[in-house]
């Protein structure tokens, strides 16, 4: 038995990126930054100032350069093995740290992560989801390295767009419905049997205190839910995967995911926002109820969640599109956790049934 369960540490306050350095030195004693354009510009001073007081030559700042592909990651390799940064230190959200991972992982180097979004739970897995220069996604790789630290700044997550928190709710409750019947095709263990019940428990938290922490975060504020929230996106929802591994990871909400991202509408669409629609086409999957369905949208609405293709700019498929996305979404290797087999035309249905529920429920 072999599993690589999350970060070695994860600490999480306001203000914390003034301390970076010091957790950095712990590490080596030269730190090169990598991460996206707006995140780098929102933490450099500070990053910058830090490593001056611990004495850690600063290597820089580089663009992740925009997709988390192979062919990024190999551009990356080659500016840290120009530069020789002992510690290199991810910056920004899922795609930005997912590149870092791969590159910390190919050039065997201490990895801190740092989230400027709470949006999925890339800074606590140790492995990267990667797609094309274009972002259509390509595949789960496991050359990638879990950080060795996860530094979640609470000024910094306050301070970007809420619904960046609103897309990492999307993402962590799939967790709960693709865990639950991804497990069915696997031998029970006390892994993949805690890691379910740990996300049912996500679930069940992120109804209860989602709506408030969306509410309060739109504030400009920081309270007890926000941080709950916070830490159900980036570590709790990451854990699931550590424990649970490729038994309890993904299923058909994230292949549905994968296969709307061949629309280039879609991409000014959020990761975690395209898993929530996702999450119901999954449901209709599993022939669950128009009611239960209805009920989750209910949910979707106070949290500002999509729920019909319109939400995410996609308004009309042609006879040949929904042709494509079915074949392209059965291809997905997140479809082969489902419990049953699934052709594309079920994949149309679904994704036609849940936007033709969400449509009526935006009609009442």
């Amino acid at each position: 038995m072999f599993t690589i369960p999350g970060p070695g540490k994860y600490v999480r306050e306001v203000e914390l990126l003034n301390e970076i350095g010091a957790y950095i030195q712990g590490f080596g004693n030269s730190a090169l930054m990598i991460g996206g354009q707006t995140a780098l510009s929102k933490v450099q001073s500070v990053i910058t100032a830090s490593l001056e007081k611990q004495g850690i030559e600063n290597k820089g700042f580089t663009w992740y350069g925009g997709e988390c592909s192979w062919a990024k990651v190999e551009e990356l390799r080659a500016i840290v093995q120009e530069k020789k940064p002992e510690v290199l230190v991810a910056v920004g959200g899922g795609k930005a740290i997912d590149t870092v991972k791969a590159v910390a992982f190919a050039e065997n180097l201490p990895l801190v992560a740092v989230p400027t979004i709470a949006a999925t739970c890339a800074p606590a897995t140790p492995i990267a989801i990667i797609y094309d220069d274009e972002g259509t996604f390509i595949e789960i790789s496991h050359r990638s390295k879990a950080p060795n630290v996860v530094l979640v700044d609470t000024k910094i997550i306050r301070e970007a767009p809420y619904r960046f928190l609103v897309a990492g709710i999307g993402d962590t409750l799939a967790k709960w419905f693709e865990s639950s019947v991804s497990v069915k095709k696997s031998q029970p263990t006390a892994l993949n049997q805690s890691a379910v019940r740990l996300a049912e428990g996500l679930y069940q938290m992120l109804l209860e205190k989602g709506p408030s922490a969306i509410e309060t975060i739109k504030q400009g504020k920081i309270d007890a839910a926000v941080n709950d929230v916070i830490d159900s996106i980036i570590l709790i929802s990451g854990s699931v995967s550590g424990y649970g591994g490729d038994d309890c990871r993904t299923a058909a909400a994230h292949a549905i995911y994968s296969g709307l991202t061949i629309f280039p509408e879609v991409h000014d669409t959020y990761h975690g926002e395209i898993v929530a629609f996702g999450i119901l086409s999954q449901l209709v999957l599993e022939g669950k109820s128009e009611e239960e369905i209805r009920e989750l949208i209910s949910f979707y609405q106070k949290v500002e969640l999509p729920y019909t293709l319109e939400d995410m700019a996609i308004t009309e498929l042609s006879a040949e599109e929904w042709e494509r996305l079915g074949t392209v979404t059965v291809g997905i290797e997140d479809m082969d956790n489902m419990p049953f087999a699934v052709t594309p035309e079920m994949v149309v249905h679904a994704i036609q049934g849940a936007d033709a529920i969400g449509k009526k429920v935006k009609q009442l």
